[in-house]
């Protein structure tokens, strides 16, 4: 295969428009009945449809976009390095992007609104241009009423008047020949799906593997598989034998999947944004509240089918123990594959990745600043359901938003990511539920747009190496550091002997804001279960502070409380509402079905005390190994903890190997 160079920059300067030249009229075949038909309007770009040259795609979606109402721009190429030839481009709105900064003393005025209208085109074969990519929808009003004249449509003018005879008036008549291969239909997330019943021979539906990628794949495979034996990868092979989807695991993938197998997220931020290579991450968080990689994969093709098949080499990989909670993006396909795999998981929406794409979806709109508040307003500031149905409403309303097909979906969707809505669900803080929240991909900083297959395998091991350096650090500091202290809450000395030093300082803050809470009143009593209303002062906009009124349930009897904020199943420790109210009633400890252990600086010694050998299968090697292995970690990271460990242990394990010597001599 030919080895191929991405631009990162646009090869035309983001401000030009490509030129065209000849008349304009559509000439529409189809591949199967061989028909030809004429066309007076030009059909909407569609994922499949194929054009004879670059030229042609690029005046169909001209000629679409005049029909419209907006101008069009070539934002990107990519060209073969070695024949300096075009093989695919995104054609996009010319309101696509932004300029950048003038330092003139007076600038123009910014006129683009990061729209993300485009079709993205790609040579086929080394004959056609096939659309490979789709987004109708635009950020910003468009309409064929708009009177304005953009450069692409006028490059069309002068090209038919090139075309014709000077006393003739100006047509536009170019001829554009139209192919109508097996369509791929892309809903509004992007994920695209085959059509049902059609089987077209699609190149797109494989790994695209540049020269020398295979052989670093797998002899990275290979080699991990020698030095470690609980490695796993599956690979996923059609009739042809070429690759399709990929799946693998290390030793502390798997060992971690059997602490922090409760909440897990699947990160599909590269296929989402197009990155050359199609990672798909499963990431959990551990006692320190960072993220840990829990299995990785390529999917070569962004349907349901693909997404079956590696969930299920995930889940294979797991010993068939399925997540609780699944977090993924707004991803069709995806649902559809979690449902089947995992039907007795709650699965929902990041909220995180909705919220980055509202500048892009509606940054067009006029008053996007006051819907943007009241958006944060609904998503963040609801406590309760019909809060949320009410702010969603009003500024549907106040907006005149009702047309709109994203804030649409969104809303159809409100119970797969509104934390409203989610208040039942453990999450162990792995969603943002206040707006200056934010979350960083696993691989952020590995791995870019242009990252090739080889590239990644090479830094593989060293964003593993430096995230477990991270969480050894983490645990030193845990265990050899001593807590400062910040209130005289007994609360807070509580804790400090439990909880890592990153959680704890998190549930510090808990404690510390206590003191911003006032006014506990008991406002209803039924039987044992007394309700109370907590007061604190909170931040809205810049440094402006209202009151906000906080619901807490207190059962005495067995003393367990719920606050209507639910920080505890969000985060995985009380809230400074709940600790307000326990403070209130005399209770100097917190009980300890509060402590949650999954976040004690012991946690996983612990967790192989209290989860032995009971389901683990006496006949199955695989199951020994992995469960071996879980117990051998912790000895190796307490180890290491000391050079006196480090004895210590070198010691016992030398002797363990000798009994094993000696148990295989009595055998011969």
């Amino acid at each position: 295969m030919e080895e191929v160079c991405l631009n990162s920059e646009p090869v035309f300067d983001e401000g030009d428009e490509y030129d065209v030249e000849g008349d304009c009229t559509l000439v529409e075949h189809d591949d199967e009945t061989g028909e030809t038909q004429s066309k007076k309007e030009p059909p909407s770009p569609t994922v499949g449809l194929e054009f004879d040259s670059f030229d042609e795609a690029y005046d169909f979606y001209n000629m679409y976009a005049k029909q419209q109402g907006f101008g069009i721009r070539v934002s990107n190429s990519w060209f073969r390095s070695k024949k300096k030839e075009r093989y695919r481009a995104k054609l996009s709105c010319s309101s696509a992007g932004f300029k950048k900064k003038s330092e003139a003393n007076n600038p123009r005025p910014e006129t683009r609104t990061g729209c993300p209208a485009m079709i993205v085109i790609r040579l086929v074969d080394s004959k056609r241009w096939r659309i490979v990519e789709v987004e109708l929808e635009h950020n910003h009003q468009v309409s064929p009423q708009i009177k304005r004249f953009y450069k692409s449509h006028k490059k069309m003018i002068l090209a038919a008047k090139k075309a014709q005879p000077s006393p003739e008036p100006v047509t536009e008549v170019h001829t554009i020949k139209l192919y109508r291969t097996a369509v791929l239909e892309a809903d509004h997330t992007g994920y695209s799906n085959f059509n049902e019943g059609i089987n077209p021979v699609d190149n797109s539906k494989h790994l695209e593997l540049k020269e020398g990628d295979a052989h670093a794949v797998y002899n990275y495979f290979c080699r991990m598989k020698l030095t470690n034996p609980n490695f796993f990868y599956l690979f996923d092979l059609d009739d042809d034998g070429r690759l399709r989807n990929v799946f693998w695991a290390d030793a502390r993938s798997r060992a971690a999947y059997g602490y922090f197998c409760d909440t897990v997220a699947i990160d599909t931020t590269c296929l989402a944004n197009k990155y050359e290579i199609p990672l798909i991450s499963f990431v959990g968080v551990n006692q320190h509240g960072q993220s840990v990689l829990l299995g990785c994969g390529f999917l070569g093709h962004e349907s349901v089918e693909y997404f079956v098949w590696i969930l299920r080499a995930w889940l294979k990989c797991m010993l068939g123990c399925p997540p609780q909670v699944i977090i993924t993006d707004q991803c069709k396909p995806l649902q559809t594959a979690v449902c089947e795999v995992f039907p007795n998981a709650r699965h929902c929406y990041c909220m995180w990745y909705i919220m980055q794409r509202v500048p892009e979806k509606l940054g067009g709109l006029k008053g996007y600043e006051a819907i943007k508040r009241q958006l944060n307003k609904a998503v963040y500031g609801s406590l309760k359901i019909a809060e949320f149905e009410t702010s969603w409403a009003d500024m549907i309303k106040q907006h005149r938003l009702g047309d709109n097909k994203w804030l649409h979906t969104l809303y159809e969707d409100r119970q797969m990511w509104i934390p409203v809505y989610l208040k039942d669900t453990f999450f162990a803080g792995m969603i943002p539920i206040r707006e200056n929240e934010g979350l960083n991909a696993f691989f952020e900083g590995y791995v870019h747009k242009h990252t090739s297959f080889k590239e990644f395998v090479d830094k593989y091991d060293l964003a593993l190496h430096r995230k477990h350096l991270k969480e050894a650090m983490a645990d030193l500091e845990s265990r050899n550091s001593s807590f400062e202290m910040k209130t005289r809450c007994n609360f807070e000395v509580q804790v400090s002997k439990v909880y890592t030093k990153e959680i704890f300082k998190r549930f510090q803050s808990e404690v510390e804001g206590m003191y911003s809470c006032f006014n506990t009143r008991q406002v209803n009593v039924n039987g044992p279960i007394i309700t109370y209303i907590v007061k604190e002062r909170v931040e809205v906009e810049g440094n402006e502070k209202e009151v906000k009124y906080y619901e807490v349930l207190y059962e005495t009897t067995q003393v367990d409380i719920r606050c209507i904020c639910s920080l505890f199943n969000y985060k995985g420790y009380l809230c400074r509402h709940a600790l307000n109210v326990l403070n209130y009633n005399g209770v100097e400890e917190i009980p300890s079905r509060y402590i949650l252990q999954r976040w004690s600086k012991d946690f996983k010694c612990r967790y192989l005390l209290d989860n032995k050998s009971g389901n683990i299968d006496v006949y199955n090697p695989m199951h020994w190994y992995n469960h071996l292995h879980k117990c051998a970690l912790p000895i190796v990271e307490e180890g290491a903890q000391s050079q006196e460990h480090y004895k210590i242990a070198l010691q016992e394990l030398e002797e363990l190997l000798n009994k094993f010597n000696n148990v295989a001599n009595d055998f011969v």
